[in-house]
């Protein structure tokens, strides 16, 4: 049999076990380890276990459980809710200022989880029920709950990005880096899209009445100071890092200690709190882990058949397709799989493939993670089957419908689609703050 089929065979046993039910993990490694003892007999299966210890001697993983558990932290302990107090303020007075105040939370609740589930709960529990309350648009508002939260996975500390960092052998510092000013950017468009429609359409966000804009200027200083704290937090954590005094494990250990103490001194740290927050840590991780393994297992299977190159081969030697073409076609596919799968499946599945591709196409794989993560952003959001879409289904009052949610999306994915054709066209946007920082 060929690499072509036999690779061929691995991607559809693995999408059919996917489509049986089975635990993203379990389907990939399960694939990965079979084909290997398949292929080469019992001493394939050293491969699978080469990767597992690959993986655990893998420093900059230590970054995943500090990270999570600084965001469980933050979110459990209802330090995050101060934000959205402090927006709700100083923003209220501005026609749509809380929706795009809503925005800010996003991006502040990214720059502290990384997880993008974080946002829309937050989003969901706090931020919506105050702006229909206030007579925001309901399909207005539920569009920039779901575009805000997709933030998460692409603001850092992104834990989608620690997971392509692994599959593609690239640096966790430089993704991050990658990801902050594309990540800006998106958010800076999305709030000048509400703010021009809110300012043509008035009655889509009222500002705040006059009784409650009114506030003394010692409550909004207060205010003010309440939320700045998870600001703090996150400068104690980037701060030394940027600056090259601590290295990217141990900036993670600061943020999560920093957020730690503030949550004990604010005498917000109860048992509950605690053993949530550590339950939640511990469950995300060791499913990051075990799809890191999964995904490495299968990688080096195929890498070991020698498909990549064979497939390469078929793009660009037998159908004659430019670089930009393939790349176009990847992005494009990520948003198809988007409709049915998560960030993680859909970068598991196709790693094996994509990265060594795009890699010896000639394109910068910091830049290519970084498309990847926009564009998974999008997929997020596509209809019919959107990851966020059920999400925000399971978290909206009753009177918002799956109709409401779908058309909330589409001018925010359209401003998504925007920002991806900018970091496209122009890669500087992604890789002039990694560069700058590390001297390239």
């Amino acid at each position: 049999m060929s690499h072509e089929m036999i690779a061929l065979l691995m991607f559809s046993s693995m999408m059919l076990m996917l489509l049986t039910g089975q635990r993203v993990f379990a389907a990939i490694g399960f694939v990965g380890a079979f084909a290997g003892l398949m292929l080469w007999g019992v001493g394939g299966v050293e491969i699978p276990f080469a990767s597992a210890m690959k993986l655990m001697k893998w420093y900059p993983l230590l970054t995943l459980p500090m990270f999570i558990f600084m965001g469980y932290v933050l979110s459990e302990s209802r330090i995050a809710d101060d934000l959205y107090r402090m927006f709700h303020v100083w923003m209220g007075p501005v026609r749509g200022g809380l929706a795009i105040g809503t925005i800010g939370l996003m991006v502040l609740i990214s720059a502290m989880n990384g997880l993008s589930v974080a946002g829309m709960a937050i989003g969901a529990t706090i931020a919506l029920p105050e702006l229909l309350r206030r007579g925001y648009d309901k399909i207005m508002v539920t569009g920039v709950i779901q575009a805000g939260s997709s933030l998460g996975i692409l603001v850092p500390p992104s834990v989608v990005l620690v997971l392509y960092a692994m599959i593609a052998r690239q640096p966790v510092g430089q993704l991050w880096l990658a990801g902050m000013m594309p990540g800006l950017m998106m958010a800076a468009l999305f709030i000048v899209y509400i703010y021009v429609r809110c300012r043509l359409q008035p009655h889509l966000g009222p500002p705040l009445k006059a009784e409650e804009r009114h506030l003394p200027m010692a409550e909004k200083l207060r205010l003010l100071r309440a939320g700045m704290l998870p600001i703090a937090i996150f400068a104690a954590m980037m701060v030394p890092f940027v600056n090259g005094w601590t290295s990217l494990v141990e900036s993670s250990a600061i943020g999560a200690i920093t957020a730690f103490l503030v949550a004990v001194l604010k005498g917000r740290m109860t048992r509950k709190v605690f053993e949530n927050t550590t339950r939640n840590t511990l469950a995300i991780s060791c499913m990051f882990m075990w799809i890191i393994l999964a995904a490495l297992a299968f990688g080096a299977i195929f890498d070991g058949l020698g498909a990549v190159r064979a497939i390469e081969a078929l793009f660009t030697e037998q159908l004659g397709l430019s670089p930009w073409t393939i790349l176009i076609l990847m992005q494009l596919s990520f948003i198809l799989m988007g409709t049915f799968l998560d960030d993680t499946a859909m970068l598991v599945i196709v790693a094996p493939l994509y990265v060594p591709l795009v890699g010896s196409m000639g394109f910068d794989l910091i830049w290519y993670g970084v498309l990847y993560t926009i564009t998974t952003q999008i997929a997020y959001m596509t209809p019919p089957f959107g990851y966020n879409l059920f999400l925000m289904r399971a978290m909206a009052p009753p009177e918002i419908s799956l109709r409401d949610i779908y058309r909330s999306i589409i001018p925010f994915s359209l401003v998504m689609v925007l920002a991806l054709v900018i970091v496209m066209v122009f890669p500087q946007v992604a890789l002039w703050l990694p560069d700058t920082v590390y001297g390239k």
